[in-house]
């Protein structure tokens, strides 16, 4: 959505938001924080960032809007109506574009040069909280959001040994749950979801270098191509594999449905590694962790934190500490082992992160493997055109994959 979209449907959620919240800031050390971090395994990483504040003689003023949307939403509404807070979650990409276009974010270079932060990121992760050689937001993790997560206890009762490696064997599993009496897929059907799913169905079939054309390049003849075709295909037959509640589930929701054994998998950020955690599963072990077919490599998207002006165009003194924090070395490792990410800092100990874990942290320092998740280089208009088309073509099962293709060409080809 653009900026002025985005303002217009936040406006019921800003003026609820805004009648809990407290004070501008008043202690030079103060503050407030936005986020949409509220299931369980979020809950208790966010709680890392604030405690790690504390102690580095911060004060954390914790402002959580449940949805990534709506969170975003009543932030954008509060940095334009000239009330910002010190700083405010958004994913890795471009959805802040139309706030550093209206220069409304601070520079935060300085305490980024400070702190050599270029040198200990992936350098696509540098240039995607980067503008004009400047970085305007800080990231905070890589998540990857090709993953498949399963119940071990449910696989073997439905007589799967092993993970998926292939489409083919990936199809023959879901059918094993099926016929085990257990929902195949736990599926959260939102739109963002549906496009995860989507993309990762598409890396595995296209492979990374054709994945980045369609994005970055616009490249309309791959869309045509019989390997995106098969992806199309491919995640069409998903529909037989999910239950009736799927429509507008919460993906924490879906993520319960396997925990509880009532699903089988679920193709989900990272994210949701943070919720087996919390249900006291071992990643690896108890909750079992593979990327989706293809072997194509590990798509990153993330979180960032971007900290509006406050009368200067460089970052007050509360949110350069804020800054430092998320990122000191320790918090990194603390904080991603509860939220079930990976650290965005190449540079630290992660050898007593869990297995999943280490699985993405070797996919990310071999640079073949790295790939910028499709919100890196398109505009949050596009993703949102995107997001419209894949969510209409799997909401209805006569769609034509040719018409879905046709409309998926004309988008790519005329993005920005």
């Amino acid at each position: 959505m653009t900026l002025r979209t985005t303002c217009a449907l936040a406006g019921v959620a800003l003026l609820a938001v805004s009648a809990t919240l407290p004070a501008r800031a008043q202690s030079p050390e103060r503050a407030e924080v936005m986020h949409w971090w509220t299931s369980g395994g979020e809950a208790a990483a966010v709680k890392v960032f604030a405690d790690r504040f504390k102690a580095a003689g911060g004060e954390w003023v914790d402002s959580a809007v449940a949805g990534g949307e709506a969170a975003r939403a009543a932030a954008i509404n509060r940095i334009i109506g000239g009330n910002p807070p010190a700083s405010s979650q958004f994913n890795t990409g471009r959805q802040f574009d139309d706030l550093v276009g209206q220069g409304l974010l601070a520079d935060m270079s300085s305490v980024a040069t400070e702190n050599k932060w270029a040198s200990v990121m992936p350098e696509a992760i540098v240039n995607a909280a980067s503008r004009d050689g400047k970085f305007y937001a800080v990231p905070v993790n890589i998540h990857g959001q090709n993953w498949m997560f399963y119940n071990a206890a449910t696989f073997e009762k439905a007589g799967i040994t092993e993970a998926p490696a292939t489409f083919d064997a990936f199809f023959a599993a879901l059918d094993k749950l099926k016929s085990a009496g257990v929902t195949p897929m736990a599926w959260g059907g939102q739109a963002w979801q549906e496009t995860l799913v989507f993309d990762a169905f598409l890396l595995g079939h296209v492979g990374k270098d054709n994945f980045i054309k369609i994005f970055r390049d616009h490249d309309a003849s791959v869309v045509n191509s019989a390997e995106f075709k098969r992806s199309v295909e491919d995640f069409g037959k998903l529909r037989g594999y999910v239950d009736a509640g799927a429509p507008g589930r919460n993906w924490n929701d879906a993520t319960a449905m396997v925990i509880t054994g009532q699903a089988g998998v679920q193709i989900m950020g990272d994210w949701a590694k943070g919720d087996f955690i919390n249900a006291k599963m071992t990643p690896g072990k108890d909750a079992g962790c593979a990327l989706v077919p293809g072997d194509a490599g590990y798509v990153m998207g993330g979180d960032v934190f971007v900290f509006p002006k406050n009368g200067s165009d460089t970052p007050t003194a509360p949110q350069a500490l804020l800054a430092k924090t998320m990122l000191d070395p320790e918090t990194q490792i603390e904080f991603n082992n509860k939220k079930g990410s990976i650290p965005v800092r190449t540079d630290v100990d992660t050898s007593k992160m869990d297995a999943c874990a280490q699985k993405g942290v070797a996919e990310v320092r071999d640079t073949a493997k790295q790939v910028p998740a499709a919100t890196y280089m398109i505009s949050a208009d596009t993703t949102g055109q995107l997001q419209d088309a894949i969510t209409n073509f799997f909401s209805n099962p006569s769609a034509s994959a040719d018409d879905f293709i046709a409309s998926y060409a004309d988008i790519i080809g005329s993005a920005d």
